[in-house]
């Protein structure tokens, strides 16, 4: 199969560059199992943007820096913060039914945050925006979507360009899920929209495509692939050995939920981060429940 864009991966990020990108060409996108499948549709908590009277660009970027310990690339922070606003509006067109406290969005608040940004639909907001894309895009006449298909390489130039840079990308070859053949996809520009490596941890919340596929495959290609160490572990979920572990969505948190250690009693966050207490970033609070559990 051939097409002018070639996206890898069916969730958010993939199906918005589809949307944005089908009235001018044609495209396909691959998912690994189900379109559905992806990260995107596991999401609970919500979508951060400034909406709330009193709260400016400035205070969101700032906030981003001091979450990210200053590591930021302040101009793609500067960017998203400001493109919010717009992305949630045009959620709304597709159709996502986020929540409303009378005539304005509800906003909610989550760790790191200064200011109540968070829209969301009920719990479940990632299933809601999945599916309103996922909609949009089966609607629209230039858009492919083929399901089952595990993506395993890029069809590239000569093996030595891999060092060179000036090697080529010319599609993907990829396993059918039911036929287990394998099928090579070309087009004149590839998108890798494939999500993040969470399932190659022994425990996780992530869905079990979640295995850095598309990151190897750009690197065997030879790009340069940098910041592997920045893995983000979400902080809380529900363990339990007799049923499959879940996410808890931080929004709990920030409507006032505590973190208690049930060996003390104490409402522990106080030692970490004393002026955010639950409402650290997540890689504090993270420290913090390991810190706690090896005690």
């Amino acid at each position: 199969m051939t097409s002018d864009i070639l996206i890898v991966g069916s969730g958010a990020a993939g199906l918005t560059a589809a949307l944005n990108l089908a009235d001018r060409f044609k495209v396909t996108v691959l998912a690994k199992g189900a379109l559905n499948e992806g990260s995107t549709a596991w999401a609970q908590g919500g979508i951060a943007a400034v909406l709330e009277p009193g709260d400016t660009f400035e205070n969101h970027v700032e906030d981003t820096m001091v979450a990210g310990a200053g590591l930021n690339d302040r101009a793609i922070v500067e960017m998203v913060v400001e493109g919010a606003p717009a992305a949630i509006e045009r959620l709304t067109h597709l159709g996502v039914p986020f929540e409303t406290e009378g005539n304005a969005l509800h906003l909610t608040r989550e760790g790191g945050h200064s200011h109540r940004r968070i829209v969301h639909v009920a719990d479940a907001t990632g299933w809601a925006v999945q599916e309103a894309l996922q909609k949009a895009a089966e609607a629209h006449p230039n858009i492919t979507l083929v399901p089952d298909q595990i993506a395993i390489d890029l069809a590239t130039g000569r093996h030595e360009e891999r060092y060179s840079g000036s090697g080529n990308v010319w599609g993907v070859y990829a396993v059918d899920r039911k036929t287990e053949r394998v099928a090579l996809y070309t087009a004149r520009a590839t998108i890798l929209a494939t999500g993040g490596a969470g399932r190659t941890y022994l425990f996780s919340t992530a869905p079990r495509g979640a295995t850095g596929d598309g990151i190897a495959m750009a690197w065997r290609a030879g790009a340069r692939v940098s910041n592997m160490e920045m893995m983000q572990f979400h902080p809380t979920c529900l363990y339990n050995l007799e049923v499959k572990n879940f996410l808890i969505t931080e929004a709990v948190r920030g409507e006032g939920g505590r973190l208690i250690n049930p060996s003390t009693g104490k409402r522990f966050m106080t030692y970490y981060d004393p002026a955010r207490m639950e409402l650290a970033p997540r890689d504090i609070v993270a420290r913090a429940i390991d810190a706690e559990i090896k005690r």
